[in-house]
């Protein structure tokens, strides 16, 4: 049996091990795709939690997590987001302030329409668009 030092450091060595160095991101970007991964990790155990409830109460009729369907795509794409961003990155030569202008508008979104939320099926879509938006406010000339 595991201690809980050996459990928390066992449960480590099968994680792939993946900083800003290992992806040629700024620093900037590794922080914005750390927190992007908590909010879409947070929303989901909301939506799950509370579309449970739902079913007790309506049969299903009514789902939560589907306000921004424009975005939604059919499955999770397979690539995480610290490697589309810097894929983004990487291809499209936007300046780190691009990125974080592009999480303002995300986060800008979500709070004028609370109902939506930024999930694995929209993630990627919201962040290349408002990347996109944002540089054409920022770098272009």
């Amino acid at each position: 049996m595991l201690t809980a030092s050996e459990y928390s450091n066992h449960s480590r060595q099968n994680q792939p091990v993946t900083g800003p160095a290992e992806l040629n991101l700024p620093r900037v970007l590794w922080i914005l795709s750390s927190t992007l991964e908590k909010l879409v990790s947070r929303n989901k155990k909301l939506v799950d939690e509370l579309n449970q409830e739902l079913d007790k109460l309506n049969n299903g009729s009514v789902r939560l997590g589907k306000s921004l369907n424009l975005f939604h795509g059919v499955r999770a794409p397979g690539i995480s987001i610290p490697k589309y961003l810097e894929r983004i990155y990487k291809y499209t030569n936007c300046s780190p302030s691009c990125f974080v202008v592009g999480y303002v508008y995300i986060d800008m979104l979500t709070h004028k329409h609370p109902d939506s939320l930024v999930l694995s099926l929209n993630v990627h879509r919201l962040l290349v668009t408002s990347v996109m938006a944002a540089s054409k406010m920022l770098d272009d000339e």
